[in-house]
């Protein structure tokens, strides 16, 4: 079982980021208690040489990880959580990431499939994308001595405990935001955090996203315009 202490510790750091991007330099003060308008002021000596231009809030979601990034989208969809202003801004949040080694995506591989990359692959190449919850490689298999060339998609190492980790701090911010605000409990944050859960539960299971893949094709079989790759 995680403390409270533990979500607090991490929820910290977060704030640090958010503090060295500017975020809280576009909070209103004359909307926070007093206690909390001198954090507002401390929190803006920290923040970094440049960091009152561009999309702050954006930034700091992006530094933060897969979990912040996902939490940016879907708050994007809702203005009536975070104001028009702050949604506006959060549309142009983009689901990309630094790709992670391509050791480690072998390594993921192997592990997988219970057997080395060569084995599997004729050719296996660097990654051509990368989002919060996977990345793309190109490479080739070889059937009856013919070379095929195929989209690889690897989940990044551990991005199910990140996940989990992350939205366990999410769950705790929005349980007691709901406890003592009855504006939270209007807008049913527990019930937003648990339907990004969901989502994302979706997402990194694979076989979901192959079977819509195999259900696209079939309904757009005998369209000439239109071509689904097939899941191998």
């Amino acid at each position: 079982m995680i403390s409270g202490l533990t979500h607090v510790a991490r929820l910290t750091r977060a704030a640090y980021v958010f503090a060295r991007e500017g975020v809280f330099g576009v909070v209103d003060p004359a909307l926070v208690p007093p206690p909390g308008q001198l954090l507002l002021r401390m929190a803006r000596l920290i923040e970094r040489r440049g960091a009152r231009s561009g999309p702050r809030l954006t930034r700091a979601l992006t530094r933060l990880g897969p979990a912040y990034l996902k939490l940016g989208q879907f708050l994007a969809t809702r203005p009536d959580v975070v104001g028009v202003a702050v949604a506006r801004d959060l549309e142009s949040l983009q689901d990309r990431l630094p790709p992670f080694s391509q050791s480690e995506a072998e390594t993921v591989i192997a592990t997988s499939l219970e057997r080395p990359v060569a084995q599997v692959f004729a050719s296996f190449g660097p990654s051509v994308a990368a989002a919060s919850i996977a990345q793309v490689h190109r490479g080739e298999v070889e059937k009856d001595g013919v070379r095929q060339q195929v989209a690889v998609k690897v989940l990044r190492p551990n991005v199910a405990a990140r996940f989990h980790r992350d939205l366990g701090d999410f769950f705790y911010v929005a349980s007691k935001a709901e406890r003592y605000s009855a504006e939270a409990r209007r807008l049913r944050l527990v019930e937003i955090i648990n339907t990004m859960s969901r989502s994302v539960a979706m997402e990194m299971d694979l076989r979901l996203e192959a079977a819509a893949l195999s259900e696209m094709a079939e309904n757009t079989r005998n369209d000439p315009d239109f071509r689904v790759p097939t899941v191998d």
